[in-house]
């Protein structure tokens, strides 16, 4: 190898060092991630029932919730309309197809209660709730089989939307017109994210929440 190529192949290896070194101190979740307060975790108003693990996308969203809880950053709320971020779960089947029961209330919890080692929360949470806009026309509700196919259908997900147009309250009462019009401001999907005890999205979320803020603690310092 002559001098010349020694030359540039050094120098390729230092862009490409300090290519990584930029990525890395780049911000990994938008500011208002950092600066929110409340959150709500329902399951993907999308998501059918599955014959083969019907109770999947509920212990997750339990678990989730639990995670979220022992992490104490953010107050769990029941209505998506009133938190500043919701996390929008779904438990993959481990197979590109599966079969599911739609027209299901995925989203309906007569009442929850929580328990961690030093928290204990009580709550409840309709999916739709009557005379919300997306319910004037008659709706059939009768559940019915179907048939998911997918290289996504085998993986789980877990989505966090912020803030967006017709963010609030006033959007409608069910899950699916509370986050059609928020941003994603963080996602994550693969096999066994939402598996607990380790549920890796959530730990996840929060180093890349951590990083962020340490991130910009140095920034700071900088004079």
């Amino acid at each position: 190898m002559t001098v010349r190529k020694r030359v540039a192949l050094l120098v390729i290896l230092l862009s490409l060092s300090i290519s990584l070194a930029i990525a890395k101190k780049k911000a990994q979740v938008p500011d208002y991630i950092l600066k929110a307060h409340t959150v709500c975790v329902i399951i993907d108003p999308d998501a059918g029932t599955s014959l083969s693990d019907p109770l999947g996308n509920k212990t997750a969203q339990d678990e989730v919730e639990k995670a979220l809880m022992t992490w104490n950053r953010f107050q769990l709320v029941q209505e998506p309309g009133r938190a500043d971020l919701v996390i929008v779960i779904r438990k993959g089947a481990g197979k590109p197809v599966d079969r599911t029961i739609g027209n299901l209330p995925t989203n309906d919890r007569p009442g929850t209660v929580q328990q961690t080692d030093n928290a204990i929360r009580i709550g409840g949470q309709k999916g739709r709730a009557p005379g919300s806009p997306d319910q004037t026309l008659p709706q059939d509700t009768r559940p019915e089989q179907q048939t998911e196919v997918g290289t996504a259908i085998a993986l789980d997900s877990f989505l966090v939307y912020g803030p967006g147009i017709g963010a609030g309250p006033d959007m409608g009462s069910s899950p699916g017109s509370q986050i059609s019009a928020r941003n994603i401001g963080w996602r994550s999907m693969g096999k066994n994210i939402l598996k607990s005890p380790d549920l890796p999205a959530v730990s996840d979320f929060r180093k890349a929440v951590e990083e962020t803020e340490k991130q910009q603690q140095q920034q700071q310092k900088k004079p």
